[in-house]
């Protein structure tokens, strides 16, 4: 293969990746305090760690996962707009 083709194809790789991520995202809102240890989805508040499965314990309100918009409150937890108001 040449180099041409090759980052063409690379760049086509990211691309999808990108479209896919914020297909995931659609329709969905952060809700904290629901994710179970070593489901959440990525970064906590805090700063202790910035990838996803990294939670340590089941419902822990800095850790977040991907949820349905609109059942967050309805699971316990708090959408992001509630957590940065400290509600």
């Amino acid at each position: 293969m040449n180099q041409r083709l090759i980052a063409t194809a690379a760049i086509a790789s990211l691309m999808a990746l990108g479209a896919a991520g914020n297909a995931v995202a659609a329709g969905k809102e952060k809700c904290y305090g629901v994710a179970k240890a070593g489901q959440n989805d990525c970064a906590n508040l805090s700063g202790t760690h910035s990838c996803a499965g990294q939670a340590k314990t089941d419902n822990d309100p800095d850790e977040w996962k991907f949820v349905e918009a609109g059942t967050c409150n309805d699971m316990g937890g708090k959408t992001q707009g509630q957590v940065k108001k400290g509600k």
